[in-house]
């Protein structure tokens, strides 16, 4: 009996209850918190480099109340949307169309693939005399950083949907048109929402790397300007706040992704 439970969870791909999900999940988060703890108020390491979860409390406590976080938190969270919605309007039907149709590939595909191995941080100065160093200048490094990798994951997806798929629709009377917004459109859009849920984290990397870089505002600002006081409960109160936002949003796509699409498998 025992060894057909542990059998149960080390199946793969065999799903395990929701309270077993959610116990092992909590378990972790624990164990990882209690680790800091021990760390920081046990002495193993300074308290300059290494703050007590009380010390993050505080920082963050602080703040909220002379609006410091509130602040940048806002800024970086509308630059990341802006840049990340205006890549994702270009990016996912483009990609479509380069996965769907050869002529849109042969068009698309060399300028994709050599503009997303430049490396964004290299593109920081170019773009900060084109725009300066105001809200532009970050939305461009997210736009320019998320945008031609969402092209080439959103066409492996739209390459992906069978053909068999478009054959049988075509054998059942459906025209061309009819075929790319009832067949193959839909098929595509659970790969793309889990395109977009994962290179989301990659824009919040650039947008943080942008900041670190020249900014007055932002999350990035926030963290380098507490380095320079070494202020380390304020640099992880930062980097945990850009951690916590990244999980609600990946939590959001997951959410919307079972609502809107009930008919494709949860990732």
């Amino acid at each position: 009996m025992k060894r057909r439970s542990l059998a149960a969870y080390t199946t793969p791909k065999k799903e395990i209850a929701r309270p077993v999900y959610l116990a092992v999940s909590a378990l972790v988060a624990l164990a990882l918190f209690a680790a800091w703890s021990a760390l920081a108020y046990g002495g193993f390491v300074r308290r300059d480099f290494l703050p007590t979860p009380y010390d993050v409390i505080l920082a963050g406590i602080e703040g909220v109340r002379d609006g410091s976080l509130l602040i940048n938190t806002a800024y970086s969270v509308a630059e990341i949307l802006t840049g990340f919605v205006l890549a994702s309007v270009v990016a996912v039907p483009l990609g479509i169309l380069m996965g769907s149709f050869k002529i849109i590939e042969a068009a698309i595909e060399p300028v994709t693939n050599f503009v997303r191995y430049l490396p964004v941080s290299a593109l920081i100065p170019l773009l900060i005399l084109w725009v300066g160093i105001g809200v532009e200048e970050k939305i461009a490094v997210i736009l320019i950083g998320t945008l031609f990798q969402q092209i080439i994951l959103v066409a492996d997806v739209s390459r992906a949907v069978p053909s068999d798929l478009l054959d049988v629709s075509y054998t059942l009377g459906a025209g061309r048109r009819a075929v790319v917004t009832q067949v193959l459109i839909p098929a595509t859009l659970p790969g793309v929402f889990d395109t977009l849920r994962v290179t989301l984290g990659w824009a919040w990397t650039y947008l943080v790397v942008a900041e670190l870089v020249a900014a007055n505002k932002g999350l990035g600002y926030f963290i380098l300007s507490s380095m320079r006081g070494l202020f380390t409960d304020r640099i992880f109160l930062g980097i945990m706040t850009i951690g916590l936002l990244g999980l609600i949003t990946d939590q959001l796509f997951k959410f919307l992704r079972a609502r809107l699409l009930p008919w494709a498998a949860n990732p």
